[in-house]
């Protein structure tokens, strides 16, 4: 029988080995890569094409969010369940909304884990039970199904702008932040001066406290810039 072949993708090591380690004791499924970061998960999915991914979503570099958009921009056939501490309703709905097959909650999701890779990858969907309670009191209290985020104005953003937005928050200079995405410092320049147009802010500060508030980046994570 050919496995369930999956990507672990989480920036702390201890809990992918720990997700490692369980998963194989499931004679069915098999780690084929690890991430630690969602820009490195993008690129594994797209080369190895695993029939799993397993996403985290506050990473470095690129969070889970934006990883997950721009992994079912290019693979929309790709099933992936968000296996991660953040279990409020404005991430999953944005994240359902988005596509995701499965989303569980990590303080309850090992005895799920296994459930969830084989349901998924037999077309259904899976979501822990306190994931599914959230979607029932939303369908209660929206039934248009808004989104539970009052800023609108990051559905202005492109993706590049997302990316960038995130490693500006997280202290990156430009040319950091050039090297990172492997574009010009032009170019990470006319993409900052566009933030700051479209979310009318007007300092590094102003953009960092935005992609705290709007969740791109988890508060007081922050990476010491190196002119």
């Amino acid at each position: 029988m050919t496995p369930i072949t999956v990507v672990l993708a989480d920036d702390h090591t201890v809990v992918r080995e720990g997700f490692r380690a369980l998963l194989k004791l499931e004679s069915d499924i098999e780690v084929v890569a690890e991430a630690r970061t969602g820009r490195e998960a993008v690129q594994l999915v797209k080369t190895l094409r695993p029939a799993v991914v397993v996403m985290d979503i506050a990473m470095p570099l690129l969070n889970g969010i934006e990883a997950t958009r721009q992994i079912l921009e290019a693979l929309p056939a790709a099933r992936i369940v968000i296996l991660s501490a953040h279990g409020d309703d404005a991430y999953v709905e944005e994240l359902i909304q988005l596509g995701v097959a499965g989303y569980l909650v990590k303080q309850n999701s090992a005895a799920s884990l296994a459930k969830a890779i084989r349901e998924v990858h037999n077309g259904n969907t899976f979501f822990g039970p306190s994931i599914s309670k959230i979607l029932r009191d939303r369908q209660r209290t929206s039934p248009r199904g808004a989104t539970g985020r009052p800023n609108k104005s990051a559905s202005k953003l492109t993706s590049r702008e997302v990316e960038i937005l995130q490693l500006i928050a997280e202290g990156m200079a430009n040319k950091q932040s050039a090297a990172e995405l492997g574009i010009s410092i032009k170019t990470v320049e006319k993409h900052r001066q566009s933030l700051m147009n479209k979310l009318n802010v007007h300092d590094t500060a102003g953009l960092t406290r935005y992609a705290i508030t709007n969740g791109i980046i988890e508060g007081g994570f922050r990476r010491l810039t190196i002119e």
